[in-house]
């Protein structure tokens, strides 16, 4: 499903990703697991056609995302580390924006973003200024647009972040429900989330794949 070969990003001098090599197969969660700073941003970023690698192959279901980007980005959900929500839209007007930058219209497009709300449970905040909603409630917000399309790869960055132990066990909850459709490959520095919610983990450290 995922191929990733010699994936290497510098910054100036610094090295922030040296040549990592894995590959995930369809239906997998992975967990990219590390300290902050080990790189695992960075390679969520090149995973999802954000930023380019200065060497390595990157490819999805046999595409390589240098040779098609944009077809390869339309298979793939994208839920940032800080994600580009604007605080003065209501849910559903997000929704409805996030859903035609992914080139989603008519009835499609309205039935995307229904399946999306249905998923993720917002749908008693849909009028809501973003502004007004909980931290849990942004979060769930951002997997909605990350799963609009039904992407066959979700790349989710820290999706617990930040969040209450409540709120923590249902992102949990809910990402094991869209890993039956999708595979998942998420990152954080924290084991247990690993340890609840991925079938293997893929250790960072200083930029390097340890494990």
């Amino acid at each position: 499903m995922l191929e990733v070969s010699d994936l290497t990003r510098l910054y100036g001098d610094f090295v922030a990703v040296d040549r990592v090599g894995f590959s995930i197969g369809q239906g997998e969660i992975v967990g990219l697991l590390g300290h902050n700073g080990a790189g695992k941003t960075t390679i969520m970023m090149m995973l999802s056609g954000y930023l380019e690698p200065n060497q390595g192959r990157i490819s999805i279901d046999g595409i390589d995302l240098t040779d098609d980007a944009k077809q390869v980005q339309r298979t793939l959900g994208y839920l940032p580390e800080s994600l580009p929500i604007y605080p003065e839209m209501s849910v559903a007007d997000y929704l409805d924006y996030a859903a035609e930058l992914k080139g989603l219209t008519g009835d499609h497009k309205y039935l995307e973003i229904k399946r999306a709300i249905g998923a993720t449970a917002i749908a008693d905040r849909l009028l809501s200024p973003i502004s007004t909603l909980s931290r849990g409630y942004k979060q769930r917000v951002g997997v909605a647009q990350a799963i609009l399309g039904q992407p066959r790869l979700l790349i989710l960055d820290e999706p617990t972040n930040g969040l209450d132990p409540t709120q923590t066990e249902q992102m949990r909850r809910l990402i094991r429900d869209l890993a039956q459709d999708a595979t998942v490959i998420l990152s954080t520095h924290i084991m247990q989330e690993v340890e609840a919610l991925c079938d293997r983990a893929l250790i960072l450290s200083n930029g390097r794949l340890a494990v």
